[in-house]
């Protein structure tokens, strides 16, 4: 009998195509319906000839039939091939995992770090430690999960920190252009689009590297291992297109990065928004109250660095400035708001700025990261503008 081993209980309710017919085949063995398991098998190979993944189950189906088989992949579980079969296996769990059953996607939960997303219609959420790309959209100021897709990151996993590491970051970016497959290698598919690596919280940390992309694959094969990139977010070519439908690359796309997705349910995600946004209203009030030493009380004295200047400097410029007002008057539009992924209590903030005084009226669009220290209070750490 066939030992089906890896394939491993499995949850209906994947999305029709690619997965769907995997997870299907699989669910045939598990069943030890080797027959039916060779036909679903036969026809995913067919539909999806240059899968490698389906292949290789496909493989193991035929031979199965003659009793050769005791595991996935077993046959082809040496030397040469045992690196490529433990890479298909791992694509494989993977998908597997995905299930609306077992999956917090699909349990009621959304993603900590979509606080507010502002005006953006559609969000993406990388969750790495599960190979999933999660597209939401904001409905009445709440993610609404509209698409899923599997992605591989960098070969040597997440957590980039220097040119070369080939590892992918984490962190809150955005979509910065729209590259064509036609202008690209093949390797990248149909199509790319940069994300803004390394961020101000990068640089801030000394990372350095450049051209981290989500892109297609290689037209040779439909999807690549879950750690197979050089640092950038890979998804098969079809869900790549499909992910175009909602990427607006001139209104800087959200991509958040994580290694593992903090779930929460959606009132807790409310609660959360809620004091985030009081802080920044807080902020807003002190600035315009001209009381100088109540506003820098927002700005940490051991942490700040913004506009090219530590804590003492920024505190000597404000009260400077603020000797020469008789009035300002601060109006904001949040752009968004996020927790940092990697990092403990980091709130990540966007803001189109308006300021005027008596004597000075400009507009910017301002990043600002705020943590909460030890002592439970929220603090500015970073702020500049673009």
């Amino acid at each position: 009998m066939f030992v089906i081993g890896m394939y491993g209980p499995v949850v209906s309710g994947a999305e029709d195509g690619y997965e769907a017919h995997l997870v299907r085949t699989l669910e045939r063995v598990q069943q030890s319906n080797i027959m039916a398991a060779l036909r679903d098998a036969k026809g995913l190979v067919t539909k999806y000839s240059n899968s490698r993944l389906a292949q290789l189950v496909y493989a193991d189906m035929l031979m199965a039939m003659i009793g050769n088989v005791d595991a996935f992949g077993g046959l082809h579980s040496r030397p040469p091939y045992h690196g490529r079969v433990n890479e298909l296996r791992e694509e494989a769990l993977s998908r597997l995992r995905h299930r609306r059953g077992e999956n917090p996607a699909y349990q009621g939960l959304v993603p900590a770090n979509l606080l507010y997303l502002g005006d953006q219609r559609f969000a993406a959420v990388v969750d790495l430690g599960a190979s999933r790309l999660y597209v939401y959209e904001n409905v009445s100021g709440l993610p609404h999960l509209i698409r899923d897709y599997y992605v591989s990151m960098g070969v040597n996993g997440a957590g980039k920190n220097e040119e070369g590491d080939q590892r992918t970051p984490v962190g809150v970016y955005r979509v910065t252009s729209y590259l064509a497959g036609t202008e690209l290698p093949d390797r990248y598919g149909p199509g790319a689009f940069p994300i803004n690596y390394p961020n101000p919280w990068d640089r801030r940390h000394r990372r350095t590297g450049h051209g981290i992309w989500l892109h297609g694959s290689p037209s040779s094969t439909y999807s690549r291992a879950p750690r197979s990139s050089d640092g950038c977010v890979a998804l098969s070519n079809p869900d790549f297109r499909n992910l175009e439908e909602y990427v607006q690359p001139h209104a800087g796309f959200p991509v958040i990065i994580a290694e593992d997705v903090e779930w929460v349910p959606a009132d807790e995600l409310t609660s959360r928004r809620g004091e985030a946004l009081s802080l920044l209203d807080r902020w807003r009030r002190d600035w315009e109250s001209l009381d100088t030493e109540k506003y820098l009380s927002h700005y940490s004295k051991s942490d700040f660095l913004g506009f090219g200047k530590d804590y003492k400097a920024w505190a000597k410029h404000k009260r400077r400035v603020n000797r020469g007002k008789t009035f300002v008057q601060v109006r904001f539009g949040v752009r968004g708001l996020y927790m940092y992924p990697g990092e403990k209590d980091v709130l990540s903030v966007e803001l189109d700025q308006r300021y005027l005084s008596n004597n000075y009226e400009g507009r910017v669009h301002k990043q600002q990261y705020w943590r909460r220290g030890e002592s439970g209070r929220w603090q500015i750490i970073h702020e500049g503008s673009g």
